[in-house]
C-alpha cells in the first residue's frame, strides 16, 4: 500500500476538543506532541469554520510542555527578546532565521549522533548520554548567542545603554561575527 504524504486532518471543536481524522479518534494535545516527535505531518483545523489553526495549536503545545516538565527550553531571555521582536521592522526576518536556526541544529545533532556512534560504538558512553549532551548543551550556548548577536547587529538601538568596556566587547564580537560571516560569503562564492 502507497504511503500518503498528504497531512493529517485535525478537526478542533468549539468544546475544544480535537478530533484525529486520519484515526477516527479524539486525541489530546500530548497525542499530538507525540505525533510531532515521530515526524508526521498534520494541520488543524476549526471543525465549524475549516480555519487553519495548526500554528495556535502547535503554539499552545509548547506551552504546555514548558509549564508542566519544568525542563523548560525557551529561556527568559529568549522569551523577551522574541517578544521584542513583534511589531519591529525585523519581525519578518525572525521566522525564517529561527527556522534556518533550528534546522541547523538538527543537523548538527544528527552529525554529532553519528560521529559518536562511530567514534565510541556500542560503549556506556553512548549509552549514558550525559556526555553528548553536554556538547548539545553548549551548542545550544553558542547558538543562542550568535542569535543574540545578529540580531543586535540588525536593531542596533533596541539594547539598552551599556558601559564603555561593554560596548567595545559587543563592538569586537561585531567585528568578529562581521569577519565570520565575510569568510561565510566567500567560501559561498567560491562554491558558486
Amino acid at each position: 500500500m502507497a504511503k500518503n504524504d498528504s497531512p493529517i486532518t485535525i478537526k478542533k471543536y468549539a468544546n475544544r476538543r480535537l478530533y484525529n481524522t486520519g484515526t477516527s479518534t479524539y486525541v489530546t494535545l500530548d497525542d499530538l506532541a507525540v505525533m510531532v516527535k515521530k515526524g508526521e505531518n498534520f494541520t488543524v483545523q476549526d471543525a465549524k469554520s475549516g480555519e487553519d489553526i495548526t500554528h495556535s495549536v502547535l503554539t499552545q503545545i509548547i506551552f504546555e510542555q514548558e509549564s508542566k516538565t519544568g525542563n523548560t527550553l525557551l529561556p527568559i531571555s529568549f522569551l523577551r527578546q522574541l517578544i521584542s521582536f513583534y511589531g519591529d521592522q525585523m519581525q519578518m526576518v525572525v521566522p525564517s532565521y529561527l527556522e534556518h536556526s533550528m534546522q541547523a541544529f538538527t543537523d548538527q545533532q544528527a552529525q554529532m549522533r553519528e560521529q559518536i556512534n562511530k567514534a565510541f560504538g556500542d560503549s556506556p558512553l553512548t549509552k549514558n548520554l550525559q556526555m553528548p549532551m553536554q556538547l548539545v548543551e553548549e551548542q545550544v550556548r553558542r547558538n543562542t548567542e550568535m542569535f543574540h548577536k545578529a540580531m543586535q547587529m540588525f536593531s542596533p538601538f533596541m539594547t539598552a545603554p551599556q558601559p564603555k568596556e561593554t560596548k567595545k566587547a559587543e563592538a569586537k564580537d561585531i567585528d568578529e561575527l562581521k569577519e565570520q560571516l565575510r569568510a561565510l560569503q566567500s567560501k559561498l562564492d567560491n562554491l558558486g
